[in-house]
Parts: C-alpha cells; sequence; structure tokens
C-alpha cells in the first residue's frame, strides 16, 4: 500500500495523478528542530522526517513525505503566524524573484529515497491594498510564504521558472519518476 504523509487535500489531489489508491496518514513531527541544516535543505529533511514517522509503524508499505519552503534572501518563510506577519511576508515578495523548494521523501522499510525540487517564482510588484485585499480571503494563512498559486495568489505571480505543481506542493512528474518501479506502473 502506499501511504502520503500529509493531510494536504492539494498533495492528495496531485497524488491521484500518480496512483488511485493511497491511504492518508499525517505525520506529526517537530518541525523546527532542524539542528544546523542549511535553510535550503530543511524541506527535504522534514519530508524524510515525516515518512519516518509513518514508516516505522508500516514497514512493509512505501511511505511519502513532503514538505514545502518559500525562500528569498536565504531565508525559509514559514506560514504565517497571523494577518500582519502574511502581509509582511507578501511585501517581502511583492516585485521579486523567489524559490519554493518541495522535498521528497519515499521510504519502504529501511529504503530511503529523497530529493528536492525547486521552482523560482517572480511576483509582480503589488499595493499594500492589493494585498491585504487577499489577506482579506484567508487564503495566505496556512500557506507557506502566504499565499496559494492555485488559488487567488495566481493573481500576484508574474511568472515561474520550473514545476507548477512543486509549488503547489508535489513535484508530481519527478515524484513519479521515483514511484514508477516500486508501482510497476510504465504507463502515463
Amino acid at each position: 500500500m502506499l501511504i502520503l504523509a500529509s493531510a494536504s487535500p492539494r498533495r492528495q489531489e496531485l497524488l491521484r495523478l500518480i496512483a488511485d489508491d493511497f491511504a492518508v496518514m499525517p505525520a506529526d513531527v517537530d518541525e523546527h528542530d532542524t539542528g544546523n541544516t542549511t535553510p535550503e535543505a530543511i524541506p527535504e529533511l522534514l519530508a524524510v522526517r515525516k515518512a519516518q514517522a509513518i514508516a516505522v509503524t508500516h514497514p512493509d508499505n512505501t511511505v511519502i513525505g513532503c514538505d514545502t519552503g518559500v525562500f528569498i534572501d536565504g531565508v525559509m518563510l514559514g506560514k504565517p503566524t497571523d494577518t500582519e506577519d502574511a502581509l509582511r511576508m507578501l511585501k517581502m515578495l511583492s516585485g521579486r524573484t523567489h524559490k519554493v523548494i518541495t522535498g521528497c521523501a519515499v521510504v519502504k522499510g529501511r529504503h530511503i529515497e529523497r530529493f528536492s525540487q525547486t521552482t523560482e517564482v517572480t511576483f509582480y510588484p503589488m499595493s499594500e491594498r492589493e494585498l491585504r485585499a487577499y489577506i482579506a480571503t484567508g487564503e495566505p494563512m496556512d500557506k507557506a510564504g502566504a499565499y496559494g498559486i492555485q488559488g487567488k495568489g495566481a493573481l500576484l505571480v508574474k511568472e515561474i521558472c520550473g514545476d507548477y505543481f512543486n509549488v503547489v506542493g508535489l513535484p508530481v512528474a519527478a515524484l513519479y519518476r521515483v514511484l514508477s518501479p516500486i508501482l510497476k506502473k510504465s504507463t502515463v
């Protein structure tokens, strides 16, 4: 059985492009204790932790862990704590290019395959009024970097360089290539 160690409805929807049948078992791991890991390596580290947390109790299953981070000026932007924090993040991103990195881990027993995918996203310059209107939708509050490209956050985006699905939270094509041999699925 395939297990997704994430409660994200977006990841579940995207994983259905790869596999029809999988279980969802969100992992509860400490996302703050990352030691002296470089910021851009954190998503992959957390993806491994999430997958391993579920694999411990399901060693015969294939477990997928994921974590997505938004990075600007070498700093990782997490989920906003409140509307002012969301505004602070969106102001940092306004009119600039940032990186979205999704770390993935596929664990079965003691075998771990891990990788990260990076996509560059450029925002249009936005006024504070426009940013506050977006924040008022509530959409930014549970998203890394305070925006969701698959929702109204798309209105902020001028261009992307890389995998769109990576920005949503699951690099579908890269993950498919890792899972294909496991699922013995050779057709798209």
